[in-house]
């Protein structure tokens, strides 16, 4: 159909939250390049009533075919037609309890129960609400009106410019034109919404549920610096008149960037005093700043085809992290950067299974476990890569010459590309097609001779993959000198060799100096890394190279070029770490670690672990205080439990003692309250299980409730574990299922039964939200599964043959299984 375009959206809707039905009659104004006899729309879960064609000044009744497995609707027109043509459809639909398309959330005001009806329409969830053609490259102009209770409040992405009362008693609300945009950006919501704004050139407003906006104050003011940052940044005004932030409480993803009406679990953009925690704090900012990012990289100029999904979201990501730390300098965000989105980029790409940022195929991709690294965090990291390649003033000036040469249009990677590289008058399309367009990432492997170094690059995987791709590697190299001085030298790696001379006396090296480039190393000379280990113990090399350091050489022992004790070794020189990048890969890399192994290698990793995580803590302080280090909350909060995992009887102490409080009523400090909760429920008992539910029940903030459900994946006692489990699936909400689950899948008093437990209820999880069940089986196989590898193989293979859910995280979920599997054995 791309002769055929839409130009503007004509919908009414009839939202009734009483029967959770709505019926709804959609306008389109399309121009047909060529002569057309019928018009093919996407449409699906609607029950058509009608579909009509203007022609001869009036409708003319038009049959149809529905085609269900292909969600399309097909029209006849009566006549051959070209130009500008009106096609109406009117039609009925359920607002549905999946967390897609039209659906209802759920919330308790004043102690009933009631619901609110909201959109999430990417990637293809549109043609849930309305007839559409639902691609990105068919931008349109969208005119929404919306006839509801009187007691109620609508929501669209532009503002209110009309109410009128009906004479039923309804009220019908119309909504300013939108601009022209993709289907998946369109939002309507209507219920209890209660607002506070920020009154300004451009309006800010958050909405919530009754009561809630008390909680807005802090994400409406960041919400303001995030918008300011964004339109000075890219050197555009924001084109809408408002900017709605909305908190809803059944979610199924993170937020949605809906132009000028962004839709956000609440827990992601409220904020509670004393509940919420620093690393709370920081992930609000972190995603309102990534949403409104979007109102540009995405909204404005979007993707002409989903294989390009990663112009939006790597773009989104990297500039997130740009606008917090921006007002944020001291919360070190470019290291957890680093631990975050880098390191698990550089996790998923190691798979054989794996596909380029730039996404092949294109008509219906989902962003899910499976493609998330690497279309948000891959991309994300490859734009740090540019930004060191360019420089950050030619990035910025080609960002904003992108921006404005195709806002309101559709693009393809080679925009961008063609942008920075005008601008920088550097050779990045070349550079950056090797990134971008090939799957996976270069090893370098460096040895020595003499005054020179030699490097080569293959393909890294985890499991052996011949290869003979290559990349353009930035490489930069820190070099150490007899004398005491030092000098960095950078280069550019193209072929499968380079040499590089560092001249004479030189006792030390490090590549990828600064960690900019997206590649592993390896250094084959032990005494390269005994060197390079002196100046990680001295702390002559900065967190970002001491985390760098330790990271490779893990992921050397999971593709087994190193063994454990290799590691485990090389962590001596992390004895006085005291720096949150490192120590937070460290304790991960150690708890993974841990959790494959048994035996003799269990035990060695936990007495390894015990004294530098105890001594972390203690360094640190168990209790937070006033005017600690942003990154030393979080730190503190994310080891306590690990160390507990190993044996420290002084932490589990003190954390057991702080969860002791917390039952009788005590308040507890909420940098520390997710540990608490999850040693608490680690020795807990069925007085404690019960503390846990009525927690749950009383918990107002989304937060809280989050904490107490990571807490229930902790329990260590096998009834308990059992009980749990049924819990989840009787009690908890469908939005956060996965979550205790998830947790479980890492407890290693639970992985002994947790396939089985699978196998047994996979009808009921595959009920979940398509993401939601992905995620289960992403956390539950790669280590529940170790030791049963042939049966849960056996499993999955007859299960994809009658199946189509979740394919590409099963095979990317059987790959770590077998990765796990051979490191235990090695």
């Amino acid at each position: 159909m791309n002769d055929i375009n839409p130009i503007n959206y004509k919908i009414h809707l009839e939202p009734d939250l009483r029967t959770l039905k709505f019926s709804g009659s959609t306008e389109i104004l399309l121009e047909a390049l060529k002569p057309v006899t019928e018009i093919t729309l996407n449409a699906s879960e609607l029950a058509f009533w009608g579909c009509k064609v203007w022609m001869d000044s009036k409708f003319i009744e038009c049959p149809f075919y529905v085609d269900t497995r292909k969600e399309r609707i097909r029209v006849c027109l009566p006549k051959e037609m070209t130009g500008r043509i009106i096609l109406k459809t009117t039609y009925v639909g359920e607002i549905n309890d999946r967390m897609v398309g039209f659906y209802r959330s759920r919330y308790s005001a004043k102690g009933r129960e009631k619901y609110s009806a909201v959109t999430q329409f990417e990637e293809s969830d549109a043609r849930r609400a309305f007839p559409c053609f639902d691609h990105p490259a068919k931008k349109a102009t969208f005119d929404i009106e919306m006839a509801i209770d009187e007691k109620l409040i609508a929501i669209s992405n532009g503002p209110i410019t009309k109410e009128k009362r009906l004479p039923d008693g309804r009220k019908l609300i119309t909504f300013q034109q939108t601009p022209k945009m993709s289907t998946y950006l369109l939002f309507f919501g209507v219920g209890e919404f209660e607002f506070i704004e920020d009154v300004d050139e451009v309006l800010v407003r958050i909405a919530t549920m009754p009561g809630m906006t008390k909680h807005a104050i802090f994400g409406l003011e960041f919400g303001r610096k995030a918008l300011e940052f964004c339109e000075d940044y890219y050197g555009m005004k924001y084109p809408l008149p408002k900017l709605d932030l909305i908190a809803i409480p059944d979610f199924a993803a993170g937020a949605m960037e809906n132009w000028g009406a962004i839709t956000f679990r609440e827990n992601l953009l409220l904020h509670y005093p004393n509940v919420t925690s620093k690393a709370g704090e920081q992930r609000i900012c972190e995603v309102i700043a990534h949403e409104i990012a979007h109102q540009w990289f995405g909204n404005l100029v979007t993707p002409s085809d989903w294989k390009y999904l990663w112009l939006n979201e790597s773009f989104a990501t990297y500039f997130g992290y740009g606008v917090v730390t921006h007002y944020y300098p001291d919360w070190d965000i470019w290291d957890q950067f680093l631990h975050g989105q880098t390191d698990k980029a550089l996790e998923r790409d190691a798979l054989q299974e794996t596909f380029p940022i730039e996404l092949p195929g294109g008509e219906h991709v989902v962003i899910n476990p499976s493609t998330a690294p690497i279309i948000y965090d891959k991309g994300a990291s490859i734009l740090r890569h540019i930004e060191g390649y360019v420089g950050e003033i030619a990035l910025k000036a080609g960002l904003r010459y992108y921006l404005m040469k195709h806002q309101y249009a559709c693009t393809s990677s080679h925009h961008l590309w063609e942008a920075i590289e005008e601008i920088s008058e550097k050779p990045v399309t070349t550079m950056m097609k090797s990134w971008i367009e090939q799957s996976g990432f270069p090893l370098v492997e460096v040895k020595r001779d003499a005054n020179k170094l030699s490097l080569t690059q293959r393909r890294f995987t985890y499991l052996p993959k011949e290869s003979d791709q290559l990349w353009a590697v930035p490489v930069t190299v820190r070099v150490f000198y007899d004398n005491g001085e030092a000098r960095t030298i950078t280069s550019l790696l193209e072929n499968k060799n380079m040499s590089i001379d560092i001249g004479g006396n030189a006792c030390a090296y490090k590549i990828n100096y600064g960690q900019t480039g997206f590649y592993r190393v390896r250094y084959h000379e032990k005494g390269d890394l005994y060197e390079l280990g002196k100046r990680v113990l001295s702390k002559e090399l900065p967190p970002e190279d001491r985390w760098g350091l330790q990271n490779d050489l893990y992921a050397l022992v999971r593709r087994g070029d190193a063994s454990v004790d290799d590691y485990l070794e090389f962590l001596s020189n992390y004895e006085n770490e005291d720096a949150f990048l490192p120590l937070m890969s460290i304790a991960d890399n150690l708890f993974q670690a841990y959790l494959v192994l048994e035996g003799t290698q269990r035990r060695r990793v936990a007495s390894v672990g015990k004294p530098l995580l105890e001594k972390a803590v203690s360094n640190i302080g168990y209790e937070p205080h006033t005017g600690e280090k942003h990154t030393t909350s979080i730190l503190r909060d994310h080891i306590m439990v690990h160390a507990v995992m190993y044996g420290s009887e002084g932490v589990a102490g003190f954390a057991c003692g702080k969860f002791s409080a917390l039952m009788s009523g005590t308040h507890i400090h909420p940098d520390i309250m997710k540990s608490t909760m999850q040693i608490g429920a680690l020795y807990g008992t069925s007085k404690t299980f019960t503390w846990f539910d009525q927690r749950l029940k009383s918990a107002e903030s989304e937060h809280e409730r989050i904490n107490i459900l990571i807490a229930l994946g902790g329990f260590g006692g096998e009834a308990l574990i059992e009980k749990t489990l049924e819990y989840i699936l009787k009690k908890v909400p469908d939005r956060n299922k996965f979550i205790p689950i998830a947790y479980m899948a890492s407890n290693p008093h639970a992985i002994p039964s947790l396939w089985e437990w699978y196998v047994s209820h996979v009808t009921t999880l595959e009920q979940f939200h398509p993401v939601h069940y992905e995620r289960v089986i992403e956390a539950i196989v790669p280590v529940c599964g170790i030791g049963k590898e042939q049966q849960v193989k056996d499993f999955f293979e007859d299960y994809m043959r009658q199946k189509e859910k979740a394919k590409d995280v099963i095979k990317l979920s059987l790959e770590k299984l077998e990765i796990n599997f051979r490191m235990r054995v090695s």
